[in-house]
C-alpha cells in the first residue's frame, strides 16, 4: 500500500511484526493498530498453533509473509523491512507480537526523527501489559562490563515520562530511519535473536547517529512471550552467545583492550548470577558459542571496521560505557 492515505495523512512508516507461535498475542496486536498511520507486515516464522491462520482471516489489509520454519527475529524483521520497500515508507517500525499499542504510537514516534536528521532510532515507552503503571523498557543502554540493560525495569511509569537520548532502542517498540539503514546495513542475522537492537544501535552510533527515547510513544508488552520466561535456558545462551560476539563486532582491539578489567568483572558476575539461577550451563555453553561465532568467516565478515573519520564517535561511545556503570545502579 504505498503512499496510502489513512485518516487523511500520508503512510510515512511500515510496521513490522515477527510472529512465531504468537497465539495468545496477535490478534491484540493487530486489533490496537487499527487506527494508526501506517502499513502492517506480518512476518510469519514457520508458525504452527494457527497464528499465521489467523492473521490471514482476520486482517485481510496486514500484509502476510509465511516463511517456511523459524529462522530467528533478526531474518524475519529483514524479510519485512526489505519488502516493506515496496511502500517507499521513510520509517520502519519494529514491533513485537506480544505487544498492545496505545492511540498516537506512531506519529509520536515519527515526530521524533523528524525533527533531527541525525536520529536514527527512537524507542516507545514500553509499560507491562498486565500492570501498565510499571515500566518494561525505557530506553536500552550498554555499559563497559559488557552488561545490556533497559532502563525502569518495574518502576512506576511516571518516573520516565521525560525524553532523552538513550544507546539503542528495544526492538520490541521502536522506530528506524531507512536511509541509515541503507547505510549501516540491516540487523545482523547472525545474532538470530537478541541484542541485535543493541548491535544495530551500537553500530549506528559508531556512523555517528543517535538514539533516543520517546514516552509519548506507549507501548503494553507481555514480555518473553515466545520463550517463556525472563530467564530461560533458550534465552541465557543466545545471550551469552552473543554479547561475546557483541563485543567483537563493535570495539576496535585497543578499546576492547582498555575495557578488559571491566569486561572480566562483568563476565565474573554474570557467572555467578547464573550460578544462582541454575543456568550456569547454558550461560558457558552460549559464551564458548560467542568466541566461535567471532573466529568464524561469517562473524569476521560482520565487523564494524575501524575508520579514522569515526574516531569521535568512538571516544563519545566510550564516555557513556563508563557512565553507564552508573547508569547500572541508577536507572
Amino acid at each position: 500500500m504505498p503512499q496510502e492515505e489513512k485518516k487523511g495523512g500520508r503512510i510515512r512508516s511500515t510496521i513490522i511484526i515477527p510472529n512465531y507461535n504468537g497465539i495468545k498475542y496477535i490478534e491484540n496486536c493487530l486489533t490496537s493498530l487499527a487506527g494508526e498511520p501506517a502499513s502492517v507486515i506480518v512476518v510469519d516464522n514457520g508458525s504452527t498453533d494457527g497464528s499465521r491462520e489467523l492473521v490471514q482471516e482476520k486482517f485481510p489489509t496486514v500484509r502476510l509473509l509465511a516463511l517456511d520454519k523459524n529462522y530467528g527475529f533478526c531474518t524475519a524483521v529483514n524479510r519485512g523491512i526489505r519488502e516493506s520497500e515496496r511502500d517507499g515508507t521513510t520509517y520502519v517500525i519494529l514491533l513485537n507480537n506480544d505487544t498492545v499499542v496505545e492511540t498516537g504510537f506512531v506519529r509520536a514516534l515519527e515526530k521524533a526523527l523528524d525533527r533531527d536528521e541525525t536520529v536514527f532510532s527512537a524507542a516507545a515507552q514500553m509499560v507491562n501489559l498486565y500492570h501498565p503503571q510499571r515500566i518494561d523498557d525505557a530506553g536500552d543502554y550498554y555499559c563497559a562490563l559488557g552488561w545490556a540493560f533497559a532502563a525502569g525495569k518495574d518502576k512506576p511509569r511516571e518516573t520516565y515520562d521525560q525524553p532523552r537520548q538513550i544507546f539503542s532502542a528495544c526492538g520490541g517498540a521502536c522506530i528506524y530511519r531507512r536511509s541509515v539503514l541503507e547505510k549501516i546495513g540491516l540487523l545482523d542475522e547472525n545474532h538470530f535473536a537478541y541484542l541485535e537492537d543493541v548491535d544495530i544501535g551500537y553500530r549506528a552510533r559508531i556512523y555517528g547517529y543517535r538514539n533516543l527515547y520517546v514516552p509519548q510513544a506507549v507501548v503494553r508488552h507481555a514480555g518473553s512471550g515466545v520463550s517463556g520466561s525472563r530467564h530461560n535456558a533458550f534465552k541465557v545462551k543466545l545471550s551469552a552467545r552473543n554479547n561475546v560476539y557483541l563485543i567483537y563486532k563493535n570495539m576496535p582491539p585497543l578499546q576492547i583492550l582498555l575495557n578488559l578489567p571491566f569486561l572480566l568483572a562483568g563476565f565474573l558476575g554474570k557467572t555467578v548470577f547464573f550460578v544462582k539461577k541454575k543456568l550456569a550451563k547454558s550461560w558457558f555453553q552460549g559464551t564458548v558459542e560467542g568466541f566461535r561465532l567471532a573466529c568464524s568467516e561469517k562473524g569476521r565478515k560482520k565487523r564494524v571496521r575501524f575508520a579514522c573519520s569515526h574516531f569521535p564517535a568512538y571516544c563519545w561511545i566510550q564516555w557513556e560505557l563508563w557512565r553507564n556503570l552508573w547508569y547500572r545502579v541508577r536507572l
